[in-house]
């Protein structure tokens, strides 16, 4: 920044002077004055660089007959700098900086997911065996309980987050958070003859299906319904594409970011 300070007797006597020029002369004076005043302003937003030598010295007298030609300020030659991206100052900056932000990393490496995982909280016998499990016994279970399922089980990776679902049950819906602790492998019960989940089909060298393991982690203050999703699933909604409301009928789905998100934002969880 320039600093004003007070005309020096020699400038004194300079703008007495002027004021004797003939008229083209104090309008010569004048255009270069403006010429000075529009390279000051160029100036102050032009990038600064470390090699520019500012000094001021004596002032120079203008010669009436020929008028100093307005100079145009040197362009920055494009050269890459050291040091961290400039921040965008355009209306779309926030969305900018969101596209660059990094994607928060499970313990593997890979991208976090999300998922939505059924259980069946009531009562329910399955070849003499109780199968009902709800998000107060994950909470109670002292050890990573046991997941079985297929395709979507596979792909999961330790670190991945997933609803707590309730299923088959008056009234369907989220019940909780929990997240996946081990990853997939083969599923033992589906070769078990006793297990109430055993698979004819799977057996040790071809296994049909697999198991991950997950720990509680919240319970939902109130349960976020079925119906109140299929009111958010609406077209034009934000969970009109969530493949729990396309695939009804599959006991694992994956759930997008942005679906998580804003279920998460409506959702209230125990203190």
């Amino acid at each position: 920044m320039v600093q004003r300070k007070r005309p020096s007797p020699d400038q004194a006597d300079e703008s007495k002077a002027s004021q004797r020029l003939p008229p083209s002369a104090k309008k010569a004076r004048r255009s270069s004055q403006t010429d000075d005043a529009s390279r000051k302003s160029a100036d102050d937003f032009a990038p600064r660089r470390s090699s520019r030598n500012t000094k001021s010295g004596p002032t120079q007298e203008i010669t009436p007959q020929e008028p100093e030609a307005p100079q145009v300020a040197p362009k920055v030659p494009s050269k890459a700098k050291k040091g961290p991206p400039k921040t965008s100052t355009t209306p779309n900056a926030s969305s900018d900086k969101a596209a660059t932000e990094e994607t928060p990393q499970s313990d593997t490496g890979y991208g976090k997911q999300y998922w939505l995982m059924k259980a069946e909280p009531e009562s329910r016998l399955e070849s003499g065996v109780d199968v009902a499990f709800s998000i107060d016994d994950l909470k109670a279970a002292k050890e990573p309980e046991g997941w079985d399922a297929r395709n979507n089980m596979r792909q999961m990776r330790k670190g991945d987050l997933a609803f707590f679902y309730h299923s088959n049950c008056k009234t369907p819906g989220i019940a909780g958070i929990m997240e996946i602790v081990e990853e997939a492998s083969d599923d033992p019960s589906a070769i078990d003859p006793k297990h109430p989940y055993h698979d004819p089909k799977s057996t040790a060298e071809n296994p049909k299906w697999s198991i991950v393991h997950v720990e509680f982690r919240r319970k939902l203050k109130d349960l976020v319904s079925l119906g109140q999703l299929r009111i958010w699933g609406q077209p034009g909604g934000a969970l009109e594409n969530m493949a729990l409301l396309k695939q009804s009928r599959l006991s694992v789905s994956k759930v997008r970011e942005v679906e998580w998100d804003f279920i998460m934002d409506h959702a209230q969880l125990e203190s």
